[in-house]
């Protein structure tokens, strides 16, 4: 049997767990199972995999998508230019990788415009690292939103919540939501933007996607804004995973 699971800290409602059970039953896989393994911290990680010898591969969730660096063995180029991991095949090393970034770009592609050219990115975690690299694949300007400016890189462009304003959004038309906020249970809670400011030209992509349709994806829709979840990217980068997690086995 193979054995692939989900790593995080709260995973009551992961997407993960669902989506690959579901996928065994469609297709008749009978030798693989998907679980969640919570960890209270990422130093319980060594344990559980001497705990289940027979793990082929996992995915990693908030908050761990930085701090399990140091447990692997090898990064694949992505998820080394990214500085975060969320997936990880595991053979005879650890080898970490990124495919956060490549559902990302596959769920975002057919919603681009030329207005699309400046970006802010809500959030600093590790999903963020991967938005930002997609994003300067593209050519596509960034800048962070953070409550901290000490998680930012120096250099890097960004705000606090509190300084944006009508002037910065305008300038800025894709707007992309990386931190938990408005995640089930807490619907009520989004990002504290001047949505007055957003237009029909505002592109909203949200990386969270239980409700289906977040209070920010619905405050940007009620100004005219375009709003998208993250379910298309977590499809995307469920199946990049599989495929990597398969990759050599007949």
């Amino acid at each position: 049997m193979r054995r692939f699971g989900l790593i995080g800290r709260s995973l009551s409602h992961s997407f993960s767990g669902t989506y690959f059970t579901a996928k065994f039953e469609t297709l008749g896989i009978t030798d693989a199972v998907f679980e969640l393994y919570p960890l209270e911290t990422i130093d319980a990680l060594p344990q559980l995999l001497k705990q289940y010898p027979d793990l082929r591969g996992l995915s990693v969730t908030i908050p761990y998508k930085t701090a399990v660096i140091p447990f692997l063995d090898e990064l694949d180029e992505t998820a080394a230019r990214i500085g975060a991991v969320n997936c990880i095949a595991i053979g005879d090393k650890l080898i970490g990788h990124n495919t956060d970034a490549w559902g990302f770009r596959q769920s975002l592609k057919p919603f681009l415009t030329s207005a699309h050219d400046r970006a802010l990115i809500l959030g600093t975690g590790g999903a963020s690292k991967a938005v930002k690299y997609v994003l300067d694949e593209i050519g596509i300007d960034c800048a962070f939103v953070t409550r901290d400016k000490s998680q930012v890189a120096e250099g890097q462009l960004c705000f606090t919540y509190e300084e944006l304003n009508p002037y910065i959004l305008q300038a800025f038309k894709l707007i992309v939501n990386t931190t938990p906020l408005g995640t089930f249970p807490a619907v009520e809670e989004a990002p504290a933007l001047p949505w007055n400011a957003l237009t029909p030209e505002h592109l909203l992509y949200d990386l969270v996607y239980n409700p289906a349709e977040t209070l920010f994806m619905k405050n940007g829709r009620q100004h005219g804004a375009t709003a998208m979840n993250g379910y298309d990217m977590l499809k995307a980068q469920a199946e990049k995973a599989w495929e990597i997690w398969n990759a050599g086995v007949k």
